[in-house]
């Protein structure tokens, strides 16, 4: 059913990797300049001037793929009548999260001076608590199978 607890922790791990759309990955202060790096592209905040950001890159593709695995994650929350294809489905929502993660880790790279130095902001870490998320989900899945398989015995 929808209002199961595994379609809670679907929607928070699509919560969670929509909101690395708006965190930070790393930033660094080269120059008198902060260069941060978000999932859409690489950031130059003067310091001198409030409010004026030079957009130096745009990651055009990780942008597309971020969107696609929140959506992913997102979907995956109305297979609820198909428990064994929802945990397929997990399974692969995890290993495209990994890719994503390792792909903005790559692109943290292109930091001025690379990372050496850079201070990684949450947006780092929230790919770790989207996994933690779709594997609870998963544990909530098998949690149903369990309860459904007792419920034909009892039958």
């Amino acid at each position: 059913m929808i209002q199961r607890i595994q379609s809670i922790w679907f929607f928070l791990a699509a919560l969670t990797l929509v909101l690395m759309l708006f965190l930070p990955i790393a930033t660094k202060t080269v120059d008198g300049s902060e260069a941060k790096i978000f999932t859409n592209g690489l950031h130059h905040f003067l310091e001198g001037k409030t409010g004026k950001v030079l957009n130096v890159e745009v990651f055009l593709p990780l942008l597309i793929t971020h969107i696609a695995v929140a959506i992913i994650c997102f979907i995956n929350i109305f297979n609820y009548k198909k428990r064994s294809f929802q945990k397929r489905f997990a399974i692969v929502s995890i290993i495209l999260i990994v890719g994503f993660a390792f792909w903005c880790s790559i692109y943290a790279k292109e930091l001025p001076g690379g990372v050496k130095g850079a201070s990684f902001g949450i947006g780092a870490y929230l790919p770790a608590a989207a996994i933690l998320f779709i594997v609870l989900g998963i544990f909530g899945i098998n949690k149903d199978e369990r309860l459904i398989r007792s419920a034909e015995r009892l039958r």
